[in-house]
């Protein structure tokens, strides 16, 4: 298993999750297989966004995508951390 990572501000997250949600990029298509969306409990415009992928070269070929668009650039985006891929080492649950 795989993640994208991705650590951000804007300055309306309601808007930001518009755009979002229409998924111009197509996380699905490109084999994505759920996400999750965190917000700082000090600042509610500052999100997490993990986006999980059964591949490495899933998350790698799907980072190279959403880059290549200029969505994040569109999308009023103040890039903190990312996007990152990850490989998942070990998870354990309690």
């Amino acid at each position: 298993m795989a993640l994208m990572l991705m650590n951000f501000e804007v300055d309306d997250y309601d808007e930001w999750k518009k755009r979002f949600d229409e998924d111009p990029v197509g996380r699905q298509e490109a084999g994505a297989t759920a996400y999750m969306i965190s917000r700082a409990a000090d600042n509610p415009n500052e999100a997490f966004v993990r986006v999980d992928f059964p591949s490495v070269d899933q998350a790698k070929a799907f980072r190279e995508k959403l880059v290549a668009s200029g969505v994040l650039e569109r999308s009023g985006m103040r890039l903190k951390a990312g996007p990152t891929v990850a490989e998942v080492a070990e998870r354990h649950e309690y």
